[in-house]
């Protein structure tokens, strides 16, 4: 089968690189500070750091999507200005961002031919298409090339931006944070088939990740950033996790801390707070995606919904939470039925984290006090006319940000100034600065830092602690592993299991979320 023209002809090899003292400022603030990195050709470096550390930025500039300030990028010992990502490409660099970049209007095929960035003025779709498919039975996972992005989960737009990747055959790939949204099987397919390109001298990886078991099975290399600075650089067989975390947070101690696993207490499971009856949704082109699913939420416990992406989660959650129509069945929280209205939620202390909440529970060009305050702003005091309501907005705004540990430049910057970990806190914030009574969240901590994991997760197991029901839609199965009670797998738009966490088999677990258990 012919394979999709590509007019520019690259050479191919894995390259080696060098960041030689590259600084990068925003204003007064300093995110890199004379960072020297050094990727051998043929290997997976793996990059480690929390929130701000200055991970996303170095590789922004080194493809050329920022401007460092000072020093310089080498590639196979010889300097390149890389000023836009376009040069960056014809390089041979590619890169997976942490935030996706597919073009929402598009199919599938489109976004993997627009990735090329070289196109003809017509387009031979049929040899395209043909090319395209016989270029997906070389892939460890599979999308609909006639799909949308607007019809993928999460989890299935990083599969697509991987395979944009894929496609280009780059001779060095970044990958920030790939496998947030990829259960563990598809996550170590994914990190395996890139190891060995690595090794066999087809390219060279780096690797953004915080999941210390992806750095230790897949990394040959592994450096640390702190505070924009380059504080550590070892060989992955010549260290090891807890003096990685010590390097990270600046401390044994801080690191025992910060990465102490969630405190759950001890308590008696109680009525039942959630309950979804015989939930039917439809897709967005029509199809059925939840298919009759019931589960129930009981007071003072968690259960989480795992599955493989692209089986229902997004648009089961999003008829929970009343963004998406319901097609038949019931939800009750409680004694009442419910139909998600915001009189409701205040009433019945509902409450919810969507995934990607920049985009579905914040107004990024709005303040960071004004999308705490969502939730509050018609209800006293904050509804006080005029500049009364600003006043107080602002004051409970300065309160929540001190208590979750939002880092920001105060409470009047846009919430999309804030990094990924950050906009949780603040959502959040806004979401549990009451009791909560049911809380419906969505892979909670995609993309964040360790630090924020650990808080994030101890938040949500503070609501199970104190009585409320959680209801937690995970595809990292060891998050959900770790926090739930009960577990139920979502296959099909349907629960195909459901066990108690401690008596979990992760294989058979695995087996139901691949559809092969019975």
């Amino acid at each position: 089968m012919t394979a999709p023209l590509d007019p520019v002809p690259r050479p191919t090899g894995a390259l080696a690189l060098d960041t030689y003292d590259l600084t990068k400022r925003f204003g007064a603030f300093t995110a890199l500070d004379h960072v020297s990195l050094k990727v051998r050709p043929g290997t997976v470096h793996a990059l480690l750091g929390e929130n701000g550390a200055g991970k996303s930025t170095l590789v922004k500039c080194v493809v050329g999507y920022q401007r460092a300030e000072e020093g310089a990028v080498l590639l196979d010992n010889k300097e390149h200005d890389i000023a836009t990502p376009v040069v960056a490409r014809d390089l041979g660099i590619g890169m997976v961002y942490q935030h996706f970049t597919v073009v929402p209007g598009m199919t599938v095929a489109e976004n993997l031919l627009l990735a090329r960035g070289h196109l003809p003025a017509v387009i031979d779709w049929k040899k395209e298409r043909a090319a395209l498919a016989e270029f997906m039975k070389t892939t460890p996972f599979k999308l609909d090339l006639d799909a949308t992005p607007q019809e993928l989960s999460a989890g299935q737009k990083q599969k697509l931006e991987i395979l944009k990747q894929l496609l280009l055959k780059p001779r060095l790939l970044i990958l920030d944070e790939p496998t947030s949204v990829l259960t563990p099987q598809e996550a170590d397919e994914v990190l395996g088939l890139l190891r060995d390109r690595a090794h066999a001298g087809e390219c060279s990886i780096v690797l953004i990740t915080h999941k210390f078991r992806e750095v230790t099975a897949y990394a040959d290399d592994v450096s640390v950033l702190r505070k924009g600075k380059l504080v550590a650089a070892h060989r992955v067989d010549e260290t090891t996790p807890q003096q990685l975390a010590a390097e990270m947070v600046g401390g044994e101690g801080d690191a025992k801390r910060e990465f102490a696993a969630p405190q759950r207490a001890e308590r008696e499971r109680g009525e039942a707070m959630l309950q979804v009856k015989s939930l039917v949704v439809d897709g967005d082109r029509g199809q059925v995606a939840v298919a009759g699913l019931s589960v129930n939420v009981h007071a003072g416990e968690i259960v989480g919904i795992a599955g493989v992406s692209g089986n229902g989660q997004r648009e089961f959650a999003e008829a929970l939470v009343g963004q998406r129509r319901r097609v038949s069945g019931e939800v009750w929280v409680g004694t009442e039925r419910f139909a998600a209205t915001r009189a409701q939620n205040r009433r019945l202390k509902v409450r919810s984290l969507p995934e990607e909440p920049l985009r579905n529970a914040c107004v990024g060009d709005m303040s960071v006090s004004d999308n705490i305050g969502l939730r509050s702003f018609d209800v006293a005091p904050a509804s006080r006319l005029g500049w009364m309501r600003g006043r107080t907005l602002r004051e409970r705004a300065r309160k929540l940000i001190g208590e979750f540990g939002v880092k920001t430049r105060g409470e009047l910057a846009q919430i999309r100034s804030l990094s990924g970990g950050n906009v949780q806190r603040a959502v959040l914030a806004r979401e549990l600065s009451d009791d909560a009574e049911v809380l419906i969240v969505s892979n909670p901590v995609f993309g964040l830092d360790f630090a924020a994991v650990a808080e994030i997760h101890q938040r949500l197991m503070d609501v199970r602690n104190r009585g409320g029901a959680v209801l937690l839609i995970s595809e990292d199965l060891d998050e959900l592993l770790a926090l739930s009670d009960r577990i139920a797998v979502m296959s099909g738009g349907q629960v195909v299991h459901e066990t108690d966490a401690h008596q979990a088999d992760r294989n058979r677990l695995g087996a139901f979320m691949g559809g092969s258990a019975h």
